[in-house]
């Protein structure tokens, strides 16, 4: 078969990784509405939505894959990942009480420059002077994002803050996820680091949570869709997507999810944004854009 055949026969599966990467991101985008609407505290939100997203992912997970080495698994990886996540999630759901969803799921999307950097640290991998200007960059814009909120101070600030905290458990994750990735299927990955961000969230949510039931059939399914919409379902479409598309294709189209939550937030929740935060919010992700790209360079 010919190169020009075979970019043919690929062709119809780039479109469909490709639509399914924007499903994915347009699902995950709605994970901070689900959150303003439930009727729980922010800590047993978390758990709630790893916890119910668990039983869909290990029948996933039983589903024919391909085969996997036991000797080798990635236990250790898998834990980090597990407990990183649940430090994202707890630190994410409690910042959408005092910060703005926008703000929020920007700041969380800082987590490519922290990946950079870790990697960077960790794994003694090379940082250009285009990632560092692009790291100056992106303070810029969290500067003008989180500004507004500095002359607010007390919870807004305390919001912000947790956003960037996010960020950084988040990156975490990414990190033990690639490390696990060679040895382990996606199912596997998404199946069993659910499973132990739900055990590290469930104490912490008792501990935390003045409501920690929901309260009536429509906070269950709040809850459901928290679990299967941005997790289940817009996790396994990116991981999809990823897998079938360039990495550097794929990270940028994923910009499109906080754009989506401010416009599902000002559509659902009526949640407006000042110019000073538009200007911020277009710089944080010119900057996320640039790092990248000096990342895919290096």
């Amino acid at each position: 078969m010919s190169a020009a055949a075979g970019a043919a026969d690929d062709s119809p599966r780039r479109t469909l990784a490709f639509a399914a990467l924007l499903l994915g991101a347009a699902a995950i985008a709605f994970a901070p509405i689900f959150v303003r609407l439930s009727d729980t505290a922010p800590g047993a939100s978390a758990f709630w939505r790893v916890a119910l997203a668990a039983p869909p992912l290990w029948l996933w997970q039983r589903l024919p894959q391909r085969a996997e080495n036991a000797a080798g698994f990635p236990w250790m990886a898998l834990f980090i990942a597990g407990l990183c996540f649940a430090g994202d999630l707890g630190a994410w759901h409690t910042a959408l009480l005092y910060t703005s969803v926008a703000n929020s799921t920007l700041e969380a999307n800082l987590a490519p420059i922290f990946v950079t950097l870790g990697a960077w640290l960790l794994f003694r991998q090379r940082v250009s002077r285009l990632f560092l200007a692009a790291l100056a960059l992106t303070a810029t814009g969290a500067v003008l994002l989180v500004g507004p909120n500095f002359t607010l101070g007390g919870h807004a600030l305390l919001g912000d803050a947790l956003g960037v905290l996010t960020a950084l458990f988040y990156a975490g994750y990414m990190l033990a996820i690639s490390s696990a990735s060679v040895r382990a299927t996606t199912a596997t990955i998404m199946a069993v680091s659910t499973s132990v961000a739900a055990i590290a969230l469930f104490p912490y949510a008792l501990a935390t949570a003045d409501v920690f039931m929901p309260q009536s059939a429509h906070g269950w399914l709040i809850l459901a869709g928290l679990a299967l919409i941005p997790h289940v379902a817009g996790q396994s479409l990116i991981a999809y997507g990823f897998a079938h598309l360039p990495a550097s294709f794929s990270s940028v189209s994923l910009l499109l999810q906080p754009v989506l939550a401010a416009i599902y937030a000002w559509v659902i929740l009526d949640e407006s944004v000042s110019p000073a935060q538009l200007l911020g919010g277009a710089v944080v992700m010119a900057g996320i854009y640039l790092a990248k790209r000096a990342s895919w360079r290096a």
